[in-house]
């Protein structure tokens, strides 16, 4: 990848998973959003946050 993945940290105090309200992660190296309460990733293109449930993927957390 050429782009620095990095998303504001305050953009990401902002954010917050619209179907469980609670706070999101970001993970570098996926450029995603995670939301660990619905367990759903959401995707980081270009900089910008896609915060649709229908554009997340489901992530599976071990234990």
């Amino acid at each position: 990848m050429t782009e620095d993945p990095r998303i504001d940290p305050k953009l990401l105090e902002l954010l917050a998973c619209p179907l469980t309200k609670g706070s999101l992660v970001w993970d570098p190296e996926h450029q995603e959003l995670l939301s660990k309460l619905a367990k759903l990733a959401y995707p980081v293109r270009e900089g910008i946050p896609i915060m649709l449930p229908s554009e997340a993927r489901q992530i599976l957390e071990d234990g």
